[in-house]
């Protein structure tokens, strides 16, 4: 896809970080705008001044988990832009809890945003784009879903899960003319860290301001060079993406040692919070 111009572009998650960069860079290149948040405020200020820039776009609340909602959100679309050309499943949540103390109904709520909005995003607006002569989904999973950490297990496995239905949905739209895209970012700068819903993190964080500091000083890459690159993948139809140097990192870890990157990782963090722990009572 050489060209964004007057093509619709779907965009959840739309209200911040990635999702909002993404909004701005396609607005950049005279897509027309199909918006949907949870965040319905900040989703509608980000609408009007991209509107007021010109770009044609639709804002709804939408919460992804509700396969209704995301029908809606595909069905207004259809009735004020046309059909999608390109849809970016990018809603994502945090839990950062263990496996077994973790609320029953946090997880829930994370697999349900971050697995199963993919899953009904794809589904809504399939007839869609399949009836457009090129057209472009971009599943957004993580490098944490080939690197795993403690207190993580629930984010890990929706976005392993998202790599996996990413490929097997490659494979069945191979002979349409809707490519599929996998994206998997490092740690980049956005709110994600900060709306996470948190259970014991004693392991990983003596406090969630600990945590949210750690979160920012591992979070190498901006929201702006993260939506840049996808861009840029979309363009070139590449399948798959890695995003920021932690992530080709973590990447080749597990390529070398799939058994071992995972505790390597768990490892290094470690290390570095006890580092930071001594340098600070010195």
């Amino acid at each position: 896809m050489k060209t964004f111009d007057n093509k619709v572009v779907v965009i959840t998650g739309a209200a911040s970080g990635i999702g909002e960069a993404l909004a701005h860079a396609f607005a950049a290149r005279g897509a027309k705008l199909l918006l949907a948040d949870i965040d319905e405020a900040r989703l509608l200020a980000l609408a009007q001044r991209l509107g007021a820039g010109g770009t044609v776009v639709v804002a709804q609340r939408c919460d992804v988990a509700q396969a209704v909602q995301v029908r809606s959100l595909a069905e207004r679309g259809m009735a004020t832009l046309g059909p999608a050309d390109i849809v970016i499943n990018n809603a994502g949540v945090a839990l950062v809890s263990p496996v077994v103390s973790a609320k029953l109904e946090d997880a829930q709520w994370l697999i349900g945003i971050n697995f199963w909005g993919v899953v009904h995003g794809c589904r809504a607006f399939d007839a869609q784009l399949r009836s457009r002569p090129e057209a472009v989904i971009v599943n957004v999973s993580s490098i944490f879903a080939m690197v795993s950490m403690p207190t993580q297990a629930y984010y890990h496995a929706a976005k392993a899960a998202v790599r996996a239905f990413s490929d097997s949905l490659r494979e069945e739209l191979r002979a349409t003319t809707v490519r599929v895209l996998c994206v998997h970012p490092g740690g980049i700068r956005t709110r994600i860290a900060q709306s996470a819903r948190l259970g014991d993190i004693s392991s990983v964080a003596a406090s969630p301001a600990e945590l949210h500091e750690a979160f920012a000083r591992n979070a190498h890459t901006s929201a702006a060079d993260a939506a840049a690159a996808i861009l840029r993948a979309v363009e070139r139809g590449k399948t798959r993406l890695l995003i920021g140097a932690d992530a080709k990192v973590l990447d080749l870890w597990f390529r070398i040692a799939p058994t071992r990157a995972s505790a390597w990782f768990t490892l290094l963090l470690r290390w570095e919070r006890e580092r930071r722990q001594k340098a600070g009572k010195a």
